[in-house]
């Protein structure tokens, strides 16, 4: 397996909670959505056509069933760790 240039590591406590994003290795910010992964990606000239592919995108801590790009859950456009739940309703 190569060493992908994205890396999405691990949820952090925080309202709301979100993921350090790392391209090639340097910490570039936090997203708290997939889009914040994918417009992270294009300011480095990266296109990402497959989330599910590790040896584009990698994430690292808690892994969610059904999940996108190996450890992370979309649900209503933000970035889910395992076992997070979705707001009730408003």
């Amino acid at each position: 397996m190569t060493h992908p240039r994205i890396m999405v590591l691990g949820v952090q406590p925080g309202t709301p909670p979100f993921r350090i994003v790392e391209i090639d290795g340097e910490v570039i910010g936090e997203a708290k959505t997939i889009t914040d992964v994918l417009l992270a990606a294009a300011a480095f000239g990266i296109t990402v056509h497959d989330l599910d592919d590790p040896d584009v995108v990698r994430c690292r801590g808690q892994r969610a069933r059904g999940g996108v790009g190996g450890g992370v859950q979309i649900t209503g456009g933000r970035v889910r760790a395992a076992g997070e739940q979705p707001p009730g309703p408003r």
